[in-house]
């Protein structure tokens, strides 16, 4: 299958908005959750959101009320609009599928979470090479 692949990002200033998009292909269907994750440099990969095959989304506190996740499994495609952004939300966005077709909601808000370090690997299938986002004042 092909590789996730990002797009929409771009220069904003603090409190625009941006709508990513990940054209996912098959991993849509094939994946029981469909991720976005940021990596500013010098800083550690952080889980922004998840949304689950159900429809269930979850996010990281700091961008609840302002980040929405949405996937469109018709058009194979993944979205994160991205509203009142901060400085502080400049990084590179990522794309990711789940490895498991079958995986409960709260297991995926719980990868999504998970600052332990732990090697996560094998619970993805595939990565986009990223969109970068910059805010600036």
């Amino acid at each position: 299958q092909a590789q996730p692949v990002e797009s929409g990002g771009g220069s904003v200033q603090a409190g625009g908005s941006l709508r990513l998009t990940c054209a996912a292909s098959a991993y849509t269907y094939a994946s029981a959750c469909m991720y976005w994750f940021r990596q500013a440099p010098g800083k550690e990969r952080e889980g922004v959101a998840v949304v689950h095959t159900g429809g269930g989304t979850y996010y990281a506190d700091s961008v609840k009320g302002r980040f929405t996740i949405s996937r469109d499994n018709a058009d194979n495609t993944v979205y994160l609009q991205m509203n009142n952004l901060k400085l502080e939300d400049t990084a590179m966005y990522y794309c990711a599928a789940d490895a498991f077709a079958f995986r409960l909601p709260t297991t995926c808000e719980e990868v999504l979470l998970d600052q332990t370090g732990v090697d996560r690997s094998d619970d993805f299938a595939a990565w986009g090479q990223g969109t970068q986002v910059t805010v600036s004042s």
